[in-house]
């Protein structure tokens, strides 16, 4: 048997091209004038795009059929994109708005986790005239539940169902435009556990079909727009929206919903709302001989902070201290918190490793209020660093470096279990 054998052959090898195409196109977009022209950074690149590859088909096709449905953790320390938080587990499932779901497991302790059902994506982004981010994401948040709503049993354990009539201690409304479930874990401490998750359709009576050729085509055409568009968009996205960054302001935080008076639509306050977060970006550009002040005042929240390379990858939070959260963050005499973000150790405890990257974006989220702190940025040579921190900012030893590092990697290998 060969090439031409079967009827399909044609459309099936085409699709396969055109996907290959999509590919080619896409580390075309690498090379982009916003990601800097260093061997580090043009490598993180081609493994950014690898990455979004490895799971492209988990999306576009094993985990698709809404009569099957299956969790897929779409940001993980080797799977990045879409300004991941380094602190959250991100997982998805594809549902339908005629089916009813029921989601089993035992809860989360981590400080915040939601469960959100998410309908049709929109036509513009977040009730304005920019285009919709690309998938997974840009649907519209239609009901959700916050983990301290959720009903569990006494040893944690717990049952949602999703759609249909209203049943069980936990459930969620769906509607004819619903298209997946989004489920979010936002940590804070080192000693938080992760969900367990289980997902199945109530009324499964057989195997799920094997795909056919239709259902391949479109997962190939699927794919190769998910690997290109993740490329494409960022972060040119969050540059024209302006909403969460102002791009030309380098090394400081000026994203319009900052501006306290910012008009809040009802659209967007109910989006954010579901989500439970409000996100602000800096850009940020350094020397391996500068370092970055980050100074903000302590106050009680729950904030976090992410280091992300410029197509808004999170960084090396497996292994690197590349992101903040207030039990992990020390305060200084003054009641004021500094974080250093640099190449080099500078000895201080609130040290953000840039990788030795040269250009990068901080992604400030406050997690259930709109309160964004006064967040001031200063650049000073790395040799100068001590004369701009406090005299009592906590300081660190090499050997506590290293026990850190097993905290974070001890921590993140079992909130993802590997």
């Amino acid at each position: 048997m060969a090439y031409g054998d079967s009827p399909i052959d044609h459309e099936l090898r085409q699709a396969w091209d055109q996907f290959c195409d999509r590919l080619k196109g896409a580390a075309d977009l690498i090379f982009k004038d916003l990601n800097p022209a260093t061997p580090l950074q043009r490598a993180d690149g081609f493994r950014y795009l690898t990455q979004n590859l490895s799971q492209a088909f988990d999306l576009a096709l094993e985990t698709k059929n809404t009569q099957y449905p299956g969790f897929q953790v779409f940001c993980s320390p080797t799977r990045k994109l879409g300004s991941d938080n380094a602190d959250c587990i991100y997982i998805q499932a594809w549902i339908d708005g005629s089916s009813v779901y029921r989601i089993t497991g035992k809860r989360s302790t981590a400080r915040m986790w939601n469960i959100t059902v998410q309908g049709p994506r929109s036509d513009k982004a977040y009730g304005t005239e920019l285009r919709t981010l690309h998938e997974p994401f840009g649907d519209t948040p239609e009901a959700n539940l916050f983990g301290s709503e959720i009903k569990t049993n006494w040893d944690g354990t717990f049952e949602l169902y999703i759609g249909g009539e209203k049943q069980g201690q936990n459930w969620l409304p769906t509607t004819p435009g619903t298209r997946k479930l989004f489920l979010r874990q936002y940590f804070d401490s080192w000693d938080e556990e992760a969900a367990d998750y289980r997902i199945e359709r109530v009324g499964m009576d057989s195997p799920r079909p094997m795909p056919d050729p239709a259902e391949m085509i479109e997962a190939m055409q699927w794919a190769g727009n998910f690997v290109h568009e993740v490329v494409e968009f960022w972060p040119d996205w969050v540059w024209e929206s302006g909403d969460q960054i102002d791009p030309q302001a380098i090394n400081r935080f000026a994203g319009n919903n900052l501006t306290p008076d910012k008009p809040w639509t009802e659209e967007t306050e109910e989006r954010d709302l579901r989500r439970g977060r409000l996100i602000t970006m800096m850009r940020w550009a350094l020397e391996n001989d500068q370092a970055l002040v980050l100074e903000f005042d302590a106050y009680d929240g729950f904030w976090m902070i992410t280091s992300e390379s410029m197509f808004g990858n999170s960084m090396d939070y497996l292994y690197r201290p590349v992101s903040y959260t207030p039990s992990r963050t020390r305060v200084d005499p003054d009641g004021r918190i500094r974080l250093v973000l640099s190449a080099q150790d500078p000895g201080y405890a609130n040290w953000i490793d840039n990788q030795g990257y040269t250009a990068g974006i901080l992604n400030f989220r406050n997690v259930h209020s709109r309160l964004i702190p006064d967040l001031r940025t200063t650049v000073v040579p790395f040799a100068e660093l001590a004369a701009h921190m406090h005299a009592g900012s906590p300081t660190v030893t090499k050997e506590e470096r290293t026990a850190e590092m097993w905290k974070r990697f001890d921590a993140i290998r079992r909130r993802y279990r590997i």
